[in-house]
């Protein structure tokens, strides 16, 4: 049983590692002055997807709380790519709104990781006797 703990948290860790690499990318693509090229919104339509997916793959394996934590972080990472997605067909104010959602879908998405590794801690430590 110790083993499935190590992994459920290596996932969980994973997830929000990928999480907070999202929010950072997009960050650095928002405060690029030059203008985010075309090939950078295309990498972070791939960063987003890829964290979604290993959330969604994550959600089964923890206890309630955490599951509650991770599917909020996906509903926000489902956003963060439509609005991605999004940039990269506007320009001008309608891209620099899509970046700014997705940057705040993006921070919100990691902000739910954190919180179901809290619970998932949480939980664990609950059980371990003192």
């Amino acid at each position: 049983m110790g083993k499935m703990d190590t992994n459920v948290k290596d996932s969980l860790d994973h997830v929000r590692a990928a999480t907070q690499e999202l929010h950072g990318a997009i960050s650095d693509a928002a405060a690029k002055r030059g203008g985010v090229m075309k090939a950078d919104l295309e990498a972070l339509a791939q960063k987003a997807k890829a964290a979604t997916e290993s959330a969604k793959g994550s959600i089964s394996t923890q206890n309630d709380a955490a599951k509650k934590h991770l599917a909020d972080a996906v509903t926000h990472l489902e956003a963060t790519q439509k609005h991605v997605g999004d940039s990269l067909k506007s320009s001008g104010q309608a891209f620099q709104t899509s970046i700014q959602k997705a940057l705040a879908d993006a921070r919100a998405s990691a902000q739910k990781v954190s919180e179901a590794v809290a619970a998932k801690r949480s939980a664990i430590s609950a059980k371990t006797p003192k």
